[in-house]
């Protein structure tokens, strides 16, 4: 959430917010630096990290829980810089035509966005791969990257006047297919974790879609609103993907269940005989004589839990995380504090607020005197049959191993050298003569799977000074 050309005054202080790729920590970026955030308890938030040497960052991303972050500044908007905070180093830098206005990392790629182009790097050498070329005007650069290796996909608008999105693969560098996704033009974007649909939503606001990735055919449908267009802020899958959440310039954050339609019921077992059984089957028989707009009315999904937030016009961010084994919503504001709701996957309804914590870590007496002592609302998960939703999501993750040392790199592995590539995109990797940093593993085994979503996994891209 890139807060630098809001209007208005902002009080908080804020440049930038966003949650990285797990939602497992929080980067905030303001006037006099940026800090990392931990996301592992409710009842407090602690600082990974803090940068105070920096000023002015307007973006600043985290790769999953390594040590990588690519920041941008508002004195040079131009240019990214991609450094190891642990070590305080700088890994390169590139300076492009224009401002740049996103950044998105996973494994594999980095992206950098600008009004009218996109910059593919490989996150290994940071060397530019492709460029996407005159696309569409966007002022925002509204984008979307899976953080999944296998379905490594980049999606963005295809037109300034209706909602078409572009989805292209970033590992074969080409395009894969166009989406057909609004009337409107596109106001938000994202992936699910394992990169197979795509959540989008118009600058309407009153309809949100998901999309089958990377065939592009619409699997759900979800009814935001009737009432008022909307601009949608953000948008966030569940890492199950069984939940997305999309927050807007309204006091309300919609949360929808991804499920498909109710099984018909059995033949030989009689229907409830209620005038409101009547009168669904009416509904349901007279689907196909309705006009299209009405009868997709009665087939859009409604909101399975919503939150209510202490203020509205503000821009924010949400996320839908695992914190303390039970799931969360998380909304980071322009007001300059993190809100943590608690969240029934079985009953869904109202959330409720469990903390709310200020982002420049001071206390001023306004935390939500809610806490986790609060039973009723912070019970552990349980279901009659099958595992219950922080099951399923805690066993989906990744075991971490127990912390080692970091040992000298073995042989000098994916070298951060050659020649910048061209396209607007100049500058890149500077070190010494001598000593060429490398991306490798700390055991050097199968460097082709290398995962980096954990301290301990993450490869020391790191420059040595003489």
């Amino acid at each position: 959430m890139n807060l630098a050309g809001q209007g208005g005054d902002n009080s908080a202080g804020l440049l930038f917010v966003n949650f990285n790729q797990d939602c497992t920590s929080l980067a905030v970026g303001s006037k006099t630096g940026y800090k990392l955030h931990s996301l592992n308890s409710v009842d407090k938030l602690d600082v990974i990290y803090e940068n105070a040497e920096s000023e002015d960052v307007c973006i600043v991303e985290r790769l999953f829980s390594s040590s990588l972050v690519a920041i941008v500044s508002l004195s040079a908007p131009r240019k990214l810089k991609v450094c190891h905070f642990k070590k305080g180093t700088e890994i390169c830098n590139y300076s492009y035509s224009n401002t740049i206005l996103a950044v998105k990392l996973n494994r594999l790629r980095l992206i950098v966005a600008l009004e009218e182009s996109l910059y593919i790097h490989n996150i290994r050498d940071m060397k530019v791969l492709h460029t996407i070329r005159d696309t569409p005007p966007n002022p925002l650069g509204l984008c979307a990257l899976s953080i999944n290796n296998d379905n490594c996909f980049l999606a963005y608008p295809g037109s300034a006047q209706i909602g078409e999105v572009q989805v292209f693969d970033t590992v074969n560098l080409r395009a894969v297919t166009m989406i057909p996704a609004h009337d409107s033009p596109l106001a938000a974007l994202q992936f699910n974790a394992p990169g197979t649909k795509l959540a989008t939503a118009s600058e309407k606001g009153t309809v949100i879609r998901v999309f089958s990735i990377p065939d592009g055919q619409k699997l759900f449908e979800f009814r935001r609103g009737v009432k008022r267009c909307v601009s949608i802020y953000s948008l966030a899958f569940s890492m199950d993907s069984v939940f997305l959440c999309a927050s807007s310039n309204t006091e309300t954050v919609h949360i929808f269940k991804l499920e498909g339609p109710k099984e018909k019921t059995p033949a030989g077992t009689e229907e409830p005989q209620s005038w409101m059984g009547y009168f669904g089957k009416a509904l349901m028989g007279a689907g196909s004589y309705l006009p299209t707009q009405v009868s997709d009315m009665f087939n859009q999904g409604r909101a399975f839990a919503i939150v209510k937030l202490p203020f509205a016009g503000l821009k924010n961010i949400c996320a839908l995380a695992i914190i303390s084994k039970l799931p969360r919503l998380l909304v980071a504001s322009a007001d300059g504090y993190l809100y943590i709701y608690n969240v029934d996957p079985a009953d869904g309804g109202e959330c409720m607020l469990l903390k709310q914590h200020r982002l420049d870590g001071r206390t001023d007496g306004t935390e939500s005197s809610e806490s986790l002592t609060s039973a009723p609302r912070d019970k552990p998960l349980t279901a009659a049959a099958g595992p219950s939703y922080a099951a399923k999501v805690m066993s989906s993750q990744p075991q971490s191993s127990p912390p080692k040392e970091a040992s000298p790199p073995k042989d000098d592995l994916y070298h951060y050298g050659g020649s910048p590539q061209s396209g607007g995109a100049v500058g890149g990797p500077q070190f010494p003569s001598g000593a060429p940093p490398y991306l490798a593993d700390e055991d050097t085994r199968d460097l082709t799977g290398l995962r980096l979503d954990d301290e301990n996994e993450f490869p020391p891209m790191t420059h040595h000074n003489d």
